[in-house]
């Protein structure tokens, strides 16, 4: 079951320009920072109540955000839902005929596992779903 919009992600060209205006905006810095590697991109997140707004830079020309830019410009990559169960949602949303990316939640930034539907499925946007990575004892 989805059980919160987690966050809205922004593609920027530049990270610190963006940051510098959405301080101004939400009258906040930023709480963390963070390399997603595996997405070529570099994260910032603000936190306003329960909800995070991600701002995301492309660290290669060939990463899905350097590539979004360049069709769309700036603005409002993705929307996430947070869920407590990101392997049972899969299987729910795809039993009713939801598009994944890829068949499979990956780690993503701020501690969480990811995983996306295809926009095709979703009326044109992309949708995030993720689960907080439980830590070990």
């Amino acid at each position: 079951m989805l059980t919160n919009i987690e966050h809205i992600g922004i593609a920027v060209k530049n990270r610190h320009d963006a940051e510098s205006l959405y301080a101004k905006l939400l009258d906040r810095l930023p709480y963390k920072q963070e390399a997603v590697a595996s997405e070529k991109v570099i994260t910032s997140f603000f936190k306003i109540n329960d909800t995070k707004i991600e701002l995301l830079q492309a660290t290669e020309e060939d990463s899905a955000i350097a590539k979004f830019i360049e069709k769309r410009g700036e603005g409002i990559h993705h929307i996430a839902f947070e869920t407590d169960d990101i392997e049972a949602e899969i299987m729910r949303l795809v039993k009713d005929g939801f598009e994944l990316l890829k068949g499979f939640p990956k780690q993503g930034a701020d501690n969480k596992m990811v995983a996306f539907l295809h926009p095709k499925s979703t009326s044109g946007v992309l949708v995030e779903l993720c689960m907080e990575i439980k830590k070990q004892n």
